[in-house]
């Protein structure tokens, strides 16, 4: 099997299962839930987590949940910080997931760590997905790379722009009056894994004034071989108002992307972030693409994002 039909494959899912075998990767490999690690082996919903039905003209209709911190109902002058997360059905609640079997335990992970933080999360739809999270600059800028490379799609049909709209002025705006938040730039994050993790840096690229920090987990950076990592090597936010993470496993689709995550890191140290500081980048050894690696590690990114704490957690590159 030929790397471009590989990376083909790679494109469809967040944690897609290949159609055929690569001699290099063993596709059945699959990381443990690790009952030790923050979020822990808890399979179920911790804490209140309220749902919203939404009908736009820019997106498919979806759902958007909502995780309230502990102390949300018993403080009731307090406003907190919001994180937006993609793939939300993925988030909370393990009978939702459709890929692993196991949510991420952002609910766990919050109530353990003590972050006083909104979570929400919107819904993906599958039918949707890939033109919804696929950056559409890039797309448009590099459409012959995209087409000539692995015939993935046709750039027209690209919908990121409107999804980040509809994120921005619909589902922001609608959970900044309906629960306590702190609407500023400082006080606003995003975050999501593979193709959300290339929705999140868009996101945070086409809307600095909107989002302070970004963290973008197995980031799918393979598609169009490395014309990814150009287009937002020309597009990052600025490093003195924002904040940046990056990450990336070893096994199973996430054996594609140290190398496209090393020119990612370049440009990133040429526009200006500073390694630890407000930025970081981690490989995790033994990790594949699925919810739960990122569950085990999702508090590296937590606390990185959203409070400012470079934790230990995999090899800091």
């Amino acid at each position: 099997m030929n790397r471009a039909l590989v990376l083909s494959i790679a494109f469809l899912g967040t944690s897609c299962a290949p159609q055929a075998q690569d001699a290099e990767i063993d596709w059945s490999y699959r990381t443990e839930v690790d009952a030790d690690s923050v979020a822990g082996d808890y399979r179920g919903i911790t804490g209140e987590v309220r749902r919203l039905s939404f009908s736009s003209d820019l997106v498919t209709d979806r759902e958007v949940e909502i995780w309230l911190p502990p102390s949300y109902e018993s403080a009731p002058d307090k406003h907190y910080p919001v994180l937006y997360m993609h793939d939300g059905q993925n988030l909370f609640d393990p009978e939702q997931s459709k890929y692993a079997g196991w949510d991420w335990g952002i609910d766990e992970a919050m109530t353990a760590l003590e972050l006083d933080v909104i979570v929400v999360g919107v819904h993906s739809d599958e039918s949707t997905r890939n033109i919804d999270y696929f950056p559409q600059g890039a797309g448009l800028d590099y459409a012959e790379a995209f087409r000539q490379d692995f015939g993935l799609f046709d750039p027209d049909e690209l919908n990121a722009d409107n999804y980040l709209s509809f994120l921005i002025e619909e589902v922001k705006t609608e959970i900044d009056s309906t629960f306590r938040t702190l609407p500023e730039r400082d006080t606003t994050f995003i975050m999501g894994s593979s193709m959300g993790g290339l929705i999140s840096l868009y996101a945070i690229s086409e809307y600095p004034d909107v989002f302070g920090g970004a963290a973008m987990v197995s980031t799918h950076f393979p598609p169009g071989d490395g014309v990814l990592v150009n287009y937002f090597a020309d597009n990052l936010p600025d490093p003195k108002t924002h904040r940046l993470y990056f990450d990336f496993g070893t096994k199973t689709l996430d054996h594609n992307y140290e190398p496209y995550q090393d020119k990612m890191d370049i440009a990133v140290e040429a526009a200006g972030y500073a390694r630890g500081d407000n930025w970081t980048t981690r490989k995790f050894e033994g990790h594949d693409h699925s919810e739960r690696a990122w569950r085990n590690r999702v508090h590296v990114p937590l606390m990185f994002l959203l409070a400012g704490e470079n934790v230990e957690g995999g090899e800091q590159r």
